[in-house]
């Protein structure tokens, strides 16, 4: 495409001593030609003239609010020289460069996903005399390395760089909702680069974190500017998920009623993304899952088709969404609650970036706020040991997180609530029914008063017990999906397990309240009622479906995605003479067999590799496959079933413990071990702890005479008592 010639623009030195102010028209005039703007918004020409005045700024600007002008605008009006900026998502860097340069301006980005070749060419750019180059956009960790480092040394010295802008800047504070170490590296820069301007740029930032970002980075008499954090156009709702018949129902009818609008849906754990997903494929609108556990080409494409409309709802984790310039997106939803009031704000605010109404829902669930608890307080207790700053991170975390609650079990404002948390008091009339409970008080009243009662009641009959997939234990590389990135070891969901359920049988069994004088009689029966109870409650549990498994209803989404995708591929090629239905489900089948047993990811992946083909191939491609999956399907499938390893030596001791008075014996060989080695020989069941009472109550009741002919039951029972 063919670059765009810069406006003639009056402009001086940029260093640190220039104090020239660029005019308000000819900067509108470059924003017009360049980006088809009208005129600035909120804050952004005062943090542009700042910038090329040689002077630092903080900019706090809400998501929409047109961060990334500040600096580009800057790197269009020097004639020479390179804009450095500095970002934390390569999704983020890909998708602004591309949209720079569609637009004509010299744009790259360096990172570990380019080739050589590529990386070669722009560092030839680089140390070319008088660079093309506008803005190049670099990674924290890539300035950490010392050869980058020089690099940027020299091209200062020769006057080349003429700012430096930090994106997200609140990564670099600990006291953040998302710290990230590799930005703490960013506090040299000021000393290698003391005559550089810095900037700033943050869309959620307590006043705590504020300070901290301008002190890490050592602003000097920095600008500081702020938006107003409100978002008017946004509609704020919570929907309490114990008090919904069906979740999964009631969020597909609020997809389906708002029309086929761009949505995104935040869900805590990746196995309940490719679970919602599932489901709502089932309702008939289109989704797919986006999360760390699928390979990056599987992402790359599910992020393609999103942005490109064709499909309607990605279901993420909290690493999705961050700097992607999709304007249009009507309804972002929060599967789970989010962990902080910053976290909330920022992923809500992906919605209506271009100013129409949209919607923010959340649903709300008592296990999910216990679950979060647990994560939280079980951080906060593997950091009572470690430094008093980390502690006091710990502590604010779960502050945090109950404001998040308090949100949401709260009738006040949501809005109100929102703004006051960032430091803005702000009357509830500013809302103007904008939220569900100041367009609906009485209702919102009512649901509370329910979630209550109910939570009363499951409090009574119970602590309902946190169960949490271990599939999903498997780290997001530099980015988690839901704890802070140094915490990923400390607070990962690895923390909680299902054998937590055990012990709390026997620690409420150890406190239980059974009288002290209670016979032998009593004891034994309040024993096997607990034994009881808890292999009901072990039952259960093992009848829980396994997170990680391919489930009958992701089966038929997946088979019904194929159907789509095989009937787009029959009217492009024309030809094919194949039932649809049939071939859906052969090819459904074939990924199934591949990877069914090895989890869902890998399946799922295999499902959309196959919807990919479906959209590429040939009709001869297409015959050959279905032929042979038709031919494979008509082949007898052979399985063997290896008999079960057991542990001899402790089967050998538990038969010879209960055959006596349990079991009949039953073993005709010359040996325990070759009864056990023979696949034909038929073990004998291990009786439970109810069972083997039951059976010494059974022959307790018959006599038994002693070789003299002496009944010694009566006396045993005498002994008992």
């Amino acid at each position: 495409m063919m670059k765009k010639s810069p406006l003639p623009l009056q402009s001086s030195s940029s260093r640190r001593n220039d104090n020239h102010i660029y005019g308000k028209e000819a900067l509108v005039k470059l924003l017009r030609w360049h980006f088809g703007y009208a005129d600035f918004r909120g804050k952004q020409l005062d943090a542009i003239q700042a910038i090329l005045s040689g002077r630092d700024c903080f900019c706090l600007m809400p998501t929409g609010g047109g961060k990334s002008m500040c600096y580009q605008i800057p790197a269009l009006v020097k004639k020479a020289g390179i804009v450095l900026v500095v970002c934390p998502l390569i999704a983020l860097m890909e998708n602004q460069v591309a949209a720079l340069k569609e637009k004509g301006i010299a744009a790259e980005y360096l990172s570990s996903t380019q080739t050589s070749s590529v990386k070669n060419k722009i560092h030839e750019e680089i140390d070319s005399g008088r660079p093309s180059l506008r803005l190049l956009y670099v990674t924290p960790e890539l300035i950490a390395t010392p050869g980058f480092m020089s690099k940027l040394t020299k091209i200062c010295a020769r006057g080349l760089l003429n700012l430096i802008a930090i994106d997200e800047a609140h990564c670099i504070s600990s006291w953040g909702h998302d710290f990230r170490p590799s930005y703490r590296k960013l506090s040299s820069l000021r000393s290698h680069f003391p005559s550089v301007p810095i900037l700033a740029l943050t869309a959620t930032a307590a006043p705590k974190v504020q300070k901290d970002v301008i002190e890490s980075l050592c602003l000097q008499d920095p600008l500081v500017l702020k938006s107003s954090f409100n978002r008017p156009n946004i509609y704020y709702e919570v929907r309490y998920k114990d008090l919904l018949n069906d979740v999964y129902s009631d969020l597909s009818n609020v997809l389906k009623s708002d029309g086929d609008v761009c949505a995104i849906v935040y869900c805590l754990e990746r196995t309940a993304c490719d679970d919602l997903s599932a489901h709502l494929s089932k309702f008939g609108i289109s989704s797919a899952a986006y999360h760390a556990g699928l390979n990056d080409k599987l992402r790359s494409s599910v992020l393609e088709d999103w942005i490109s409309s064709k499909i309607q709802v990605v279901v993420a984790t909290v690493a999705f969404g961050m700097g992607i310039d999709r304007k249009d997106v009507r309804i972002v939803c929060h599967f789970n609650i989010p962990k902080s009031m910053e976290a909330f704000y920022q992923e809500s605010g992906r919605a209506g970036r271009d100013q129409l109404l949209s919607k923010s829902l959340l649903y709300y669930g008592i296990d999910d706020r216990k679950r979060m608890e647990f994560i939280l307080r079980n951080a906060e207790g593997k950091k009572s040991k470690a430094s008093n700053a980390q502690e006091g991170l710990s502590k604010k975390s779960l502050t945090d997180f109950h404001q998040m609650v308090e949100y949401c079990e709260s009738s006040g404002c949501r809005r109100k609530k929102i703004l006051e948390s960032f430091g803005e008091q702000v009357s509830a009339s500013l809302c103007k029914k904008s939220c569900d409970c100041c367009k609906h008080p009485n209702l919102v009243a009512k649901y509370l008063e329910e979630l209550t009662t109910t939570s009363v009641l499951r409090n009574k009959g119970g602590s309902s017990q946190i169960f949490m997939s271990s599939s999903s234990c498997v780290n997001e590389g530099n980015f988690s999906e839901f704890w802070n990135r140094d915490d990923e070891a400390s607070g990962s969901e690895e923390a909680i397990s299902d054998s937590d359920d055990g012990i709390e049988v026997i620690r409420r069994l150890g406190h239980s309240k059974l009288p002290k004088k209670s016979g032998f009689n009593e004891k034994m029966d309040f024993l096997q009622r607990a034994e009881e109870k808890y292999y009901e409650s072990k039952h259960e549990q093992s009848n829980k479906q396994n997170k990680n498994a391919v489930s009958d209803s992701l089966r038929e989404s997946s088979r019904q995605r194929l159907l789509n995708a095989f009937k787009q591929a029959r009217e492009r090629l024309g030809d094919i003479k194949h039932q649809v239905e049939t071939s859906a489900t052969f090819l459904e089948n074939e990924c199934y067999k591949k990877y069914g047993k090895t989890g869902k990811s890998f399946y799922y992946s295999q499902v959309a590799s196959t919807v990919r083909w479906l959209s590429t191939t040939t009709s001869v491609e297409l015959t050959d496959r279905l032929g042979a999956i038709a031919s494979s399907a008509s082949q007898p499938e052979t399985s063997s079933l290896a008999s079960p390893t057991l542990d001899l030596g402790h089967q050998e001791h538990t038969t010879e413990y209960f055959e006596s008075s349990v079991v009949p014996k039953t073993l005709t060989c010359a040996s325990p071990i070759e009864c056990f080695s023979s696949p034909s020989a038929k073990l004998p069941a291990i009786p439970s702890f109810s069972e083997f009472i039951n059976s010494k109550k059974a022959k307790d009741k018959q006599p038994r005479r002693s070789p003299g002919g002496v009944e010694k039951n009566s006396e045993k029972r005498m002994k008992l008592q």
